[in-house]
């Protein structure tokens, strides 16, 4: 909302306010233009010291949307309130590209690293591990539906998925990956070879990437089941080691794939002796109104990808395999052939254990996909909002207006959104699983003026 001509100093005015929110569940209150003088100096100096390939991005999203680019700057976040460096406040609806799963800075996360800080900042990963790594990996091989589990942690999502194409490589002795139009898992080496998001995220890259990764067509939700594997049995040949696939394309678009597909994926990969790489950063954690997709679509999957909400907010990872494909990586005598300094880091492993208990004290597996309908439910209803797809607290939007034009607008409202989509022509809509409802209905009051 607009507010004009009052005390910028919003940590003041929520002091002297009679409601009994707090910080963390407190309506938008932004003063224009964005950014103010502090974050307009702020960003005078990421223009000088980042890389130009950002400040170009932007430089080009501006001229193809008409409308200003320039980002706010973050200052603080708590619960689903973000306050910039010019101190206007705002709600998170992309919940810090979905990390933020159980609201920013969430106390008993923020307890758990402050506890664990002063005892242990490092270990020897894999050499002489912490507790903390231990705990994390009893916890998520508990969890994932994988017969007999074995995991390995890491920072990224990307490196976790890295880890999946590792694995299958040894597991099959096959370099073939079959992975989608759309998809989307990481822009480091390993991954980028099978990012179907964007051509032109790999081609700079190509001599560098894996030749043997083939893309097949993504289906529609409304597609017929059997002509959308058909097209996949299209791409099958002997040098396929790996299937790769998101259960709900995220960053692609927010796109559901038609029900049995995702069963009948497996079934194929597996006939051809390949393994189905299951790829849940992030729909995985309750996002979807599932502990993980993969269970809900009565999948197996052979590896299984983990990220992004899994830290709390701190970098943290995992792929977990099933334990005949993880044998493959056998018990060298030698040195290990994956590994990584700040694997299994102590602080990352205490939130993400507090994570979790926060996701089941909170019951925020079932609280997404009851919210999440319900909020689907009232999206349609805004008139100029075309059509309404996701599941849980993942949702995309088609709208009748620039989905660009309309995210900047919706900041000046004081909601954080993303667009998705290669054509960046999908609202996203990712919020903290524990955000307050009336927060959402606010939205959709903003979202009505920024439509009409």
């Amino acid at each position: 909302m607009r507010v004009p001509a009052e005390p910028a100093h919003l940590t003041d005015r929520d002091a002297n306010d009679t409601s009994p929110l707090m910080l963390g569940d407190l309506p938008p209150l932004v003063h224009l233009p964005l950014p103010g003088r502090k974050g307009r100096a702020l960003l005078d100096s990421l223009a000088r010291l980042e890389s130009p390939a950002f400040t170009a991005r932007r430089a080009r999203r501006e001229e193809k949307s008409g409308a200003a680019q320039d980002p706010i700057v973050w200052a603080e976040a708590r619960g689903s309130n973000v306050l910039d460096a010019d101190g206007n406040r705002y709600v998170d609806l992309t919940s810090g590209f979905g990390a933020a799963s159980v609201g920013h800075a969430h106390p008993k996360v923020v307890a758990a690293i402050q506890s664990q800080a002063p005892r242990l900042l490092h270990a020897l990963g894999d050499l002489h591990p912490s507790t903390g790594k231990i705990g994390l990996l009893e916890r998520i091989c508990a969890l994932a539906p994988i017969e007999n589990p074995r995991a390995v942690l890491s920072l990224t999502g990307s490196e976790a998925v890295e880890t999946a194409l590792k694995t299958a490589v040894l597991a099959t002795g096959r370099p073939g990956v079959l992975a989608f139009e759309g998809g989307y898992h990481g822009l480091s080496q390993g991954p980028l070879a099978a990012c179907g998001y964007a051509a032109s995220f790999r081609q700079p890259f190509l001599e560098q990437l894996n030749p043997h990764v083939d893309f097949a067509p993504w289906p529609s939700e409304q597609a017929s089941v059997e002509g959308a594997l058909a097209d996949v049995a299209a791409h099958l040949n002997d040098d396929l080691g790996a299937v790769l696939v998101e259960p709900i394309q995220g960053r692609g678009g927010v796109r559901v794939p038609p029900p049995g597909f995702i069963a009948g994926l497996a079934d194929l990969a597996h006939e051809h002796g390949a393994l189905l790489i299951v790829d849940e950063i992030f729909t995985g954690f309750g996002r979807c109104g599932a502990m993980f997709l993969v269970d809900e679509y009565g999948v197996e999957a052979d590896l299984l990808c983990l990220g992004k909400s899994l830290g709390g907010g701190m970098p943290v990872s995992a792929c977990v395999g099933r334990g005949k494909v993880m044998a493959a990586w056998g018990d060298p005598s030698g040195e290990a052939i994956h590994t990584g300094t700040f694997f299994g880091h102590p602080l990352g492993c205490a939130a993400a254990l507090a994570t979790l208990d926060v996701i089941a004290e909170e019951q925020l597996v079932a609280r997404a996909e009851r919210v999440g309908e319900a909020f689907a439910t009232r999206l349609r209803q805004v008139p100029g909002v075309v059509s309404v797809r996701g599941r849980g607290l993942m949702l995309g939007l088609e709208l009748q207006r620039d989905v660009m034009v309309a995210t900047r607008a919706l900041l000046e409202q004081g909601y954080l959104a993303l667009p998705a989509g290669a054509a960046a022509d999908v609202l996203q809509l990712v919020p903290p699983l524990n955000i307050d409802e009336a927060l959402l209905e606010g939205f959709c009051q903003a979202l009505t003026q920024v439509l009409a």
